[in-house]
Order: structure tokens, then sequence, then C-alpha cells
């Protein structure tokens, strides 16, 4: 196996914009990410839900033949 192929695999420190701090590894060391698990929607159940009431209605009253 050839010496000096792999990158680093350092201790890494991931900080969320919410504040969660999270230890992991990783081949480019300490970052930051805009949404995590602890503060993503669809992980802590705060989706919003698009209702499609209306939306045939706009659709039909935007395109109608006649």
């Amino acid at each position: 196996m050839k010496e000096n192929t792999h990158p680093q695999y350092v201790g890494a420190t991931v900080t969320c914009a919410c504040g969660n701090v999270i230890e992991t590894s990783s081949t480019i060391g300490d970052f930051r990410v805009d949404i995590c698990n602890a503060c993503h929607p669809f992980y802590t159940g705060k989706q919003k839900r698009v209702t499609v009431a209306g939306r045939v209605e706009k659709f039909n009253k935007k395109y109608r033949r006649g």
C-alpha cells in the first residue's frame, strides 16, 4: 500500500447555527452547519404541512377555458 495517499482522519467539532455541538471525526477538521437533527423540522416534528386546499380552484381560475 502506498504511503500518504489517504487524508488524515482527525477529531472534529460540528457546530450548528442553533448552538448544538456534535463531536465526530472528519478529514477537514472543525466546521459549522446551518441545520442539524436537533433543529431540522423533519426530526423535531414541527414540520409545516402544505395544504392543497384551493390549489385546484386557483389552477382552474388561472387557466380557465371558455
